[in-house]
């Protein structure tokens, strides 16, 4: 996400905070809850899809700023990642 949805209403009607782990899926259920892992580092966090989007040609999620720094690519922009559902 870049800085300029700070404050502005998500798909299912939440405000966005860039602080918190979120993400924006094209088709997710909203809200759910998805575990992105940055497949350069391994890392992983489970992020909550509030948003619908990326609408960049070729990207599969957007994440908050909080959730890019937690993955290790807030300074990059993007990275490879894999995203798996998390079912109740």
């Amino acid at each position: 996400y870049g800085t300029q949805y700070q404050g502005r209403k998500t798909s299912n009607g939440e405000i966005f905070d860039s602080m918190l782990f979120t993400a924006a899926h094209p088709i997710l259920p909203l809200p759910s809850f998805a575990k992105v892992t940055n497949l350069s580092n391994g890392k992983s966090l489970v992020v909550r899809v509030n948003d619908r989007g990326p609408f960049i040609r070729g990207r599969l999620i957007d994440v908050s700023y909080a959730a890019a720094r937690r993955l290790g690519f807030a300074g990059e922009g993007s990275a490879e990642v894999e995203v798996e559902l998390i079912l109740p």
